[in-house]
C-alpha cells in the first residue's frame, strides 16, 4: 500500500504535527511511495518543498501536487491556447505553476491594492484576451470586514454580520474589495468561452496553528454569485490530481491509501478515486464530528495522528 497525504496531517500553519518525521522516513524505509496533496493554492510545488526541507523534512518537488498544480496542468492536458492568458484571483504559487506550464498569468498579488471607482459614465476595461479565470485562496482579500470605503461612493454598499463560516460562504461580495472580483467577473461574463476554474471550495483552512481562517470557497462563492456559474474544481475531492499523480507514478489507486483530516475533501477524495481512506484527527474533522449521526463519510480507518502509523507497523 502506498500513501497520499494532505499537508494538514503533516502541518498546522508552519509548525510540524509530533511524530511526522520519524513516520515519513520509516514508511520510505519499508518501500512506501509517498505523495503529498494540497488544496492550499498559495505556494507552487516549489514552494511547498522549501517548506518542507525548512520543517526538518525531505520532500521531492515531484511528490507534491497541489491545487495551483492542478490547476495549470487541468489547462494543459485541455490543450488551452498558449496565447490565451489567464486572470488570477489568488497568490504566487499559481502564477509561478502557470509559468512552468508555458501560460501567461494576470492579477495575483500584484492586483491586491488596485481599486475600482464606481462613477457615472465609467467603463472598466480587461484584458479580451484572458480565456480563463482561476480562483484560489487569496489573503489579500480583505474578508476581516467586508464593508469599508475602499472607492466605492456612499450608498453603493452594505453591511452584512455573519454568523458563521456558512453565511459567509454564501454572501456576495458587497463592495467590490478588489479589482480582483470584479475584473474576474468581466473575463467571465464577456469573454467569449473564458473558463471559470476553481482550485477548491473549502470552507476553512488552517493557515495557522491556532485557528481555521476562510478558505478558498469563500472567493469561489463570490464569483459564483457574480457571474452566475458554476466552476470547474480541479482540488479534492474532484478526482482530476488523482488522474494526474496515477498517469505518473502508474499506481492503481486501489494500491493507495489517502491519509487526510477533512472529511468533506481527502476522505471525499480518497473514495470518489478507489483509494482506502485514513482518516486523522489532529486537524479539522473531530471524533465527535466522525461520529454525528448526520455525517454520512466514513472512512475506512480513523486515529488521532498520523504517527500511530507507526504502532500498526510494529515500530
Amino acid at each position: 500500500m502506498n500513501f497520499i497525504m494532505r499537508s494538514g496531517v503533516i502541518w498546522k500553519g508552519d509548525k510540524l504535527i509530533d511524530g511526522v518525521r520519524q513516520t515519513l522516513d520509516v514508511l520510505r524505509s519499508k518501500g512506501k511511495k509517498l505523495i503529498f496533496v494540497t488544496n492550499n493554492s498559495r505556494r507552487s510545488r516549489r514552494q511547498y518543498a522549501h517548506k518542507f526541507h525548512s520543517l526538518g523534512v525531505s520532500v521531492s518537488e515531484d511528490e507534491i501536487f497541489s491545487s495551483s498544480f492542478a490547476a495549470a496542468m487541468y489547462l494543459k492536458v485541455n490543450n488551452f491556447p498558449q496565447e490565451n492568458k489567464v486572470y488570477v484571483i489568488g497568490g504566487e504559487g499559481i502564477l509561478e505553476e502557470l509559468r512552468q506550464a508555458g501560460y501567461t498569468g494576470l492579477g495575483g498579488p500584484e492586483d491586491g491594492e488596485k481599486r475600482v471607482q464606481l462613477k457615472s459614465n465609467c467603463l472598466f476595461e480587461h484584458d479580451k484576451n484572458v480565456g480563463a479565470v482561476v480562483v484560489g485562496l487569496d489573503p489579500h482579500i480583505n474578508y476581516y470586514k467586508l464593508h469599508g470605503e475602499m472607492g466605492v461612493e456612499p450608498g453603493h454598499g452594505f453591511s452584512i454580520l455573519l454568523s458563521n463560516e456558512k453565511d459567509f460562504l454564501k454572501s456576495v461580495w458587497t463592495n467590490s474589495d478588489k479589482r480582483y472580483n470584479r475584473y474576474g467577473t468581466l473575463c467571465i461574463r464577456e469573454n467569449p468561452g473564458c473558463l471559470f476554474i476553481a482550485t477548491n471550495r473549502d470552507a476553512v483552512g488552517h493557515l495557522t496553528d491556532l485557528q481555521e481562517w476562510p478558505g478558498a470557497g469563500c472567493m469561489v462563492a463570490a464569483m459564483c454569485a457574480s457571474t452566475e456559474k458554476e466552476p470547474i474544481v480541479v482540488g479534492k475531492p474532484s478526482t482530476f490530481m488523482m488522474e494526474i499523480l496515477s498517469k505518473k507514478f502508474q499506481i492503481a489507486s486501489s494500491r493507495m491509501c489517502m491519509v487526510g483530516d477533512r472529511l468533506d475533501t481527502d476522505i471525499l477524495f480518497g473514495q470518489n478515486a478507489g483509494c482506502k481512506t485514513l482518516l486523522v484527527l489532529s486537524g479539522v474533522t473531530t471524533q465527535s464530528t466522525l461520529q454525528d449521526p448526520s455525517n454520512n463519510i466514513q472512512p475506512d480507518y480513523y486515529t488521532n495522528q498520523v504517527s500511530d502509523i507507526l504502532e500498526l507497523l510494529g515500530q
